[in-house]
């Protein structure tokens, strides 16, 4: 199991499309992927747990993923948020 820190850096945070393009990359992999804002933890493959965060710009969350691909799942989830989820 890998943990990473990340920080929402996009203007309007995870709203419906980045959380949207959130979910769509991380369920590419076999890896389990939870994503924890202070003491709540959601399933990062589920748009309504994502959604449920209610993660608005500067806010920091934590990537927990635990599987045979979790570094790639990593990777590929942290360049979408150093990308601000391509909306600026």
């Amino acid at each position: 199991m890998i943990e990473k820190k990340v920080t929402v850096k996009n203007k309007d945070g995870l709203h419906a499309r980045p959380a949207t393009l959130f979910v769509k990359i991380a369920s590419k992999f076999k890896c389990d992927v939870k994503i924890i804002k202070n003491s709540t933890t959601v399933n990062g493959k589920s748009i309504m747990g994502v959604m449920t965060l209610a993660a608005s710009q500067g806010s920091e969350l934590t990537l927990q993923i635990n599987g045979p691909d979790e570094e790639k799942a990593l990777e590929a989830l942290i360049d979408l948020f150093e990308r601000k989820f391509d909306e600026e």
